[in-house]
């Protein structure tokens, strides 16, 4: 099925803190659709006359659609899933878009040691977070130890100039959730630069990409969320532009059992959920794609391994972790230099 759009004013995103106020404002226009299984917003500020805003919403509704038709482990026809449904070690010929988003996603697994890891698709499906279905209880070790033997992002290899992907063994699954999304944003972003906007913001679930300036000329201000299950609500603000921004959390998507939380984030290295207290991780990046990728890596690492790492790294990093009675905050030092 294809995404669907719509054009507003004056909208308001979850994260987008820019309500209607009596400053003078420039003109704000609003792409609003479904993709993905969730929505895109697409906020644009002042465009020039010259840009078709229906025009410029067909094509951003066109182009997520060509990506989610590529990537999408949900849909069985999409090239993703036909790669991994392709039981050989052998060479097998894929887009050249395949490629290179697979190619990018290894460089990061490799700089993170494997804590972010495309090959997961295993897991993420036997946890019960993938188009298999919900589960409501933990599966037995021996079922974690059999999906654990095919993931590992060093059984995956990329040759971009045929283009083609090589899988070490036949029953490696690539799930490109925590890339795909981010990198969705970014070609939204492309396109936007194509057309001359010069100001916008682009959103997709929650993990966006903005250039410029909002309506009242000042850089973008972001809200992260608190990581409450049963409400929105923020927790703080940043101030940003040019720049991709991406989080990832344990408080959407999970299921309990005799009292225990087991959050979609799987660790590669134990083949389980994550079970440390950081709760969220928002990482600013260049791209979204990169805040997406990083912003997940670091939840699995934790609070400490993840801190330390985004420190060396100088990743722009913000730590949400659960304490008793509430909740801490710990941000890198090129985080902080943007909080409001």
């Amino acid at each position: 099925m294809g995404s669907r759009y719509s054009i507003g004013a004056c909208g308001l995103t979850a994260l987008l803190l820019t309500a209607c106020t009596q400053e003078p404002r420039l003109p704000e226009y609003e792409l609003t659709g479904a993709v993905m299984g969730t929505t895109f917003t697409v906020k644009l500020i002042d465009p020039a006359d010259t840009v078709d805003r229906n025009e410029l919403g067909r094509l951003i509704s066109e182009r997520l659609g060509e990506i989610e038709q590529r990537f999408s482990t949900y849909r069985p026809s999409s090239e993703l899933s036909l790669l991994n449904d392709a039981l050989t070690t052998d060479w097998i010929p894929v887009s050249a878009e395949l490629c290179s988003v697979v190619e990018s996603a290894l460089s990061i697994s490799r700089w993170t040691n494997g804590a972010f890891d495309i090959t997961v698709g295993p897991l993420v499906l036997l946890w019960g977070f993938g188009p298999g279905g919900d589960r409501t209880s933990p599966p037995g070790e021996e079922l974690v130890a059999e999906a654990r033997s095919s993931v590992g992002y060093e059984k995956l290899v990329t040759d971009c100039s045929r283009p083609a992907v090589r899988k070490k063994l036949p029953g490696v699954q690539m799930d490109l959730s925590a890339f795909v999304k981010g990198y969705a944003v970014d070609e939204v972003a492309a396109l936007l630069d194509e057309w001359g906007v010069g100001n916008y913001l682009a959103e997709i679930g929650g993990e966006l990409r903005v250039t410029g300036h909002n309506s009242v000329e000042q850089p973008w201000a972001i809200a992260v969320e608190k990581p409450d299950v049963g409400s929105r609500s923020v927790q703080s603000v940043v101030h940003i532009a040019d720049k991709g921004m991406a989080t990832s959390g344990d408080y959407r998507n999970f299921f309990e059992h005799d009292g225990v939380r087991y959050s979609h984030t799987i660790d590669p290295a134990t083949g389980r959920p994550v079970t440390h207290n950081a709760a969220a991780v928002t990482v600013i990046s260049d791209t979204s794609a990169e805040a997406d990728a990083l912003a997940t890596a670091l939840l699995v690492m934790g609070p400490d391994d993840g801190m330390r790492f985004a420190r060396e790294a100088k990743i722009a990093a913000f730590f949400l972790l659960r304490l008793d009675p509430g909740i801490e905050e710990r941000v890198t030092p090129e985080f902080e230099a943007l909080l409001n």
